[in-house]
């Protein structure tokens, strides 16, 4: 086969052309690396060669970049790594990326817990079945989530503080209860800080009225 034409692409990509046809975009720098030109003859094995080291030096450009962004799990960055090459390189990406040091799933696996329940106010339950689909083994999820020292009501309360007021409402109350059931919270817990502040609506109500 003979290369007939090499077109730069968009993102670092090269469009390669073999006898006359449009063949696949490829890494840039891989077929400068490999001597890839035009008026070069190659054979199928060569051509597939090219193919896995571009997946490859894409998969690790894009594990590189993903990880600057923000922390991932090592299934997080193979699935994302995937929508642009094969999942092989996806993987020896990533195994790279762990062996550097960039990547440890137990790090992030620390990290991700505490702001799920102090920053988002999830459950211990919430956040451990957010960990798994992040990618994270149940057991070190749980084991993580079962370090972090927290009340469930004081959480309750906080969320309650942050996004409610006049919980005694029962529209307010309604979306309040839904709104923690979703974040994990069990029905006795919630119910109980609710009554909490509803008694303490109406002590209000009735000093209010007292005073007058």
């Amino acid at each position: 086969m003979l290369i007939t034409a090499i077109e730069p692409r968009r993102k670092a990509m090269s469009a390669l052309y073999l006898d006359g046809e449009f063949v696949m975009n490829l890494d840039a720098r891989t077929l400068i690396e490999n001597r890839f030109d035009v008026g070069v003859q190659i054979t199928d094995e060569q051509l597939r060669e090219i193919i896995r080291l571009s997946n490859e030096r894409r998969a690790k450009d894009k594990a590189l970049w993903l990880i600057s962004y923000r922390d991932h799990s090592k299934k997080e960055l193979v699935d994302k790594i995937k929508r642009t090459c094969d999942e092989q390189a996806a993987e020896k990406a990533v195994e790279r990326m762990e062996e550097l040091g960039l990547v440890n799933d137990e790090d992030y696996a620390r990290r991700c817990a505490h702001s799920l329940i102090f920053t988002k106010r999830m459950s211990k339950k919430s956040a451990v079945f957010e960990l798994v689909r992040r990618g994270i083994d149940r057991e070190l999820a749980s084991e993580l989530v079962d370090e972090i020292e927290v009340d469930s009501c004081e959480q309750i309360r906080a969320v309650i503080e942050k996004k409610y007021k006049r919980i005694s409402n029962e529209k307010t109350k309604r979306r309040a209860f839904a709104a923690l059931q979703r974040l994990g919270y069990s029905f006795d817990d919630i119910r109980k800080v609710l009554e909490e502040y509803e008694e303490h609506e109406e002590y209000e109500e009735y000093t209010e009225v007292d005073s007058i």
